[in-house]
């Protein structure tokens, strides 16, 4: 079968909401959300645009879809066994889809319907919590703070244009000569930045698990006071 028969065959290939969902997130993992369109998915699936509507409602359900695909990835952790280690698991795990769908990042919890996996990972969070021995206040407590820890990190980490240890010092080094006419006046960016930024650099990785393990450490004292 020649290349392009082969090529034909796999864009008259049937939809279906999954497939759907999987190239509208590939869309938004290569070109960003702004560019995900019902008009440029459907180019992308070699159909009408009007065909998508037999499977996504309209782009809302398009992005609840998508924000399910995302939480899919999430290792859920398991209840009864060591909370600490189970949630940070979750942690990581969804720090890295993230990374992988950096799109996504301020669009989690923010969804008025919510699919089965999201749904299961929500439910196996508390139920994590719970079987460790925190009381319902304490849980929604332990459950906020980790949330706004973990999303936060990842807005911060989407945001930054330096991406690697390296990256970072070159830009404190850059930064230590662009502003030094005036760096005399702040004296702790001089200290932080150019006497350590610019020589060890910034590792998102190294500082994502210490940021993580406090909070942990911190909600572990408060269980045993409770």
């Amino acid at each position: 079968m020649s290349s392009t028969a082969t090529h034909t065959k796999r864009r008259r290939a049937p939809l279906s909401r999954e497939r759907v969902l999987r190239a509208a997130v590939a869309l938004a993992d290569e070109r960003g959300i702004e560019e995900l369109t019902m008009r440029k998915l459907a180019k992308e699936l070699g159909v009408e645009a009007m065909s998508l509507y037999n499977h996504v409602a309209h782009r809302g359900d398009l992005l609840d879809g998508m924000i399910d695909l995302v939480f899919g990835e999430i290792d859920p952790p398991a209840a009864g066994g060591d909370w600490k280690a189970e949630l940070r698991k979750r942690a990581v795990s969804t720090r890295a889809a993230l990374l992988r769908h950096r799109w996504a990042v301020g669009q989690m919890e923010g969804r008025t319907s919510h699919g089965p996996a999201n749904l299961k990972v929500h439910d196996a969070i508390l139920g994590c919590l719970r079987a460790a021995g925190f009381s319902i206040e304490m849980t929604v407590h332990a459950y906020s703070v980790q949330d706004a820890y973990i999303y936060g990190f990842a807005l911060q980490e989407r945001d930054m244009t330096p991406e690697t240890t390296e990256d970072f010092a070159a830009s404190a080094q850059r930064q230590m000569v662009e502003y030094q006419a005036v760096l005399a006046d702040y004296p702790h960016l001089v200290e932080v930045v150019g006497g350590h930024v610019a020589e060890a650099g910034y590792d998102y990785e190294t500082e994502f698990l210490f940021g993580l393990d406090l909070i942990l450490d911190g909600l572990d004292r408060l269980r045993a006071g409770a």
